[in-house]
């Protein structure tokens, strides 16, 4: 209690010498109004407050405005930071402290001593929200600058994942004070507070362990680093793709190529291994060529001007790999492969450049007399066909007319040694029937002679 008295006796001596100024400049002014207007005391009070919440707020911001002005020329980000943070909230919490204080002088003429208890808690309360709101506001802007430093000033900028997770962190450590602090100003024993927060947080502890482990992989990504915003990541392990948008103390959100949100809970990123393309130094072309098996001693030749075309190319690192070499006897071609990489990392330009070096590869197989092999199939036919050499298909129905008649001439001329007149008679039906296949043999080469003459066109053609 004496240090309180003592405190409450240093207030009085600092706050008496302020009292007697403002009655020996409010007085007369008030005593003026009164008698010019005919107002009673608690509206001139009023009235009062209304004009100097006016003027302050006025002055506050021409003030901020010079303060701006002059703080945009300086090299210091913490100044922009601060100004940037005091505009709104100070000037609401000059209309908040106008406003109680004709709270006050309201409750003094109508209800006097129903509001004195709160008004000062009030006051407290809303002086830290307000303080909280500034430096919540300071601490983003900082952020916002040290990410993208303004033209003239000579910081770096900073990694745009490090400066969010100090931000976070920051804004919840202000959030916890400035609650403690309210919580002490409405009566709450901290003491109390803290010893329930330190019972309650090992219940907490096991009933939330997925959301510890969240913020513990959270944390693990903002000290490795692995990736951060704007990255494109890759997993083997799962099948996550995209571009990193957001890194929160839970989730991760990724937007994938088909442009759709993929939120993943930090905790998976400790388990798994993650690809980080953003971060390659050069990309690589990897492409196999087949040429035809009948250009086998051109090959040495479009090698070569591969090379050279390779070492020449603006688009390809020189200082990198290079490898143009035959590789193997393929199934249907002879393949050579070209294994390059590009200065670039970007996706779009890749492909162009890409597809520069295969057409420039094309042309020089072309240049050589050279062609692509496709995948085919031969056949090999053991006598060659000639429609020349072929014997006429009449000659070939005589011959089997004749081999077929070769028995029954046998068993007539056996008959013919037994009887004379049946002998004259069988060779009479053998002349006879000779001169019919005679006959029809020769129609059947004159058809076969026409054919041919025919079909000579056509075989020459496929020839």
């Amino acid at each position: 209690m004496a240090e309180k008295s003592a405190t409450e006796a240093a207030a009085d001596k600092l706050a008496a010498p302020a009292e007697e100024m403002i009655n020996h400049w409010v007085e007369p002014l008030r005593n003026w109004v009164e008698q010019t207007f005919g107002l009673p005391l608690w509206g001139i009070n009023l009235a009062l407050v209304l004009v100097a919440v006016i003027v302050l707020h006025l002055s506050e911001r021409i003030l901020l405005s010079r303060l701006a002005v002059h703080a945009e020329k300086s090299r210091n980000l913490w100044d922009d930071a601060l100004l940037h943070g005091l505009r709104h909230p100070l000037s609401l919490w000059l209309y908040s402290m106008g406003s109680l204080v004709a709270l006050d002088i309201l409750a003094h003429q109508f209800a006097p001593g129903s509001l004195e208890a709160y008004l000062g808690t009030v006051r407290q309360i809303i002086t830290l929200l307000a303080l909280a709101w500034a430096l919540i506001r300071m601490i983003k802007r900082f952020e916002s600058l040290r990410t993208t430093p303004p033209p003239g000033t000579n910081v770096n900028a900073m990694d745009a994942t490090t400066a969010s997770a100090i931000s976070k962190l920051l804004r919840a450590v202000v959030i916890v004070l400035v609650g403690l602090a309210i919580l002490q100003n409405l009566g709450v024993s901290l003491s109390g507070v803290m010893a329930f927060g330190g019972v309650g947080g090992i219940a907490v502890g096991f009933a939330a362990r997925d959301l510890l482990a969240n913020f513990f992989g959270a944390l693990m990504i903002h000290l490795d680093r692995p990736f951060k915003v704007g990255d494109w990541i890759r997993s083997p392990d799962r099948e996550i793709e995209g571009t990193v948008e957001d890194i929160g103390w839970r989730l991760t959100r990724i937007r994938t190529f088909d442009m759709r949100p993929l939120y993943i809970p930090n905790a998976i990123f400790t388990s798994i291994a993650v690809e980080n393309p953003s971060r390659m130094y050069n990309r690589r072309i990897f492409e196999t060529i087949g040429l035809r098996y009948e250009d086998a001693t051109r090959v040495g030749d479009i090698i070569t001007a591969v090379r050279e075309m390779v070492e020449g190319h603006d688009e390809i690192d020189q200082t990198r790999t290079q490898i143009v070499n035959f590789n193997s006897y393929g199934e249907h071609s002879l393949d050579f492969f070209v294994y390059v990489f590009t200065r670039t990392t970007d996706w779009v330009k890749y492909h162009a450049i890409k597809q520069d070096v295969l057409l420039r590869i094309h042309d020089i197989i072309r240049e050589h007399d050279a062609r692509v092999a496709l995948p085919g199939q031969r056949l090999h036919f053991a006598d060659v066909l000639s429609l020349e050499g072929a014997a006429p298909q009449g000659d070939t129905n005589a011959d089997r007319e004749s081999s077929s008649r070769r028995p029954q001439d046998e068993q007539d001329g056996k008959a013919a040694e037994a009887s004379p007149s049946h002998a004259a008679q069988s060779g009479s039906r053998r002349s006879a029937s000779s001169s019919a296949a005679t006959s029809s043999a020769t129609s059947a080469r004159r058809g076969d002679e026409a054919s041919d003459t025919q079909e000579t066109p056509d075989a020459d053609s496929d020839a």
